[in-house]
């Protein structure tokens, strides 16, 4: 069991490192986007969720789950992007 445990700590840390990276691109996008209402594409965001549930089909995990955590993801990442766009000199 110590060795499974050890093992989700590694890709746990590997997960924060590319989440990580994701948000270094959400700080790009606050820069570029010229409106705040930019900031939040549900076309956007519908395309991010089908890309990873396809995704997760195709190496076996469940779509469900994977949609469900994203959803998540993409919603922090709005407000992230939000905060960093407010933040922004006009």
């Amino acid at each position: 069991m110590a060795d499974v445990r050890a093992g989700v700590d590694a890709v746990d840390a590997q997960l924060v490192d590319l989440l990580a990276v994701r948000f270094a691109y959400m700080d790009a996008a606050a820069r570029i986007k010229t409106e705040r209402a930019a900031v939040r594409d549900e076309a956007r965001k519908q395309q991010v969720l089908r890309n990873v549930q396809k995704a997760a089909c195709e190496v076996g995990v469940s779509a469900e789950v994977v949609a469900d955590i994203w959803e998540h993801l993409v919603e922090a990442s709005i407000a992230y992007e939000l905060e960093k766009w407010d933040a922004n000199p006009a």
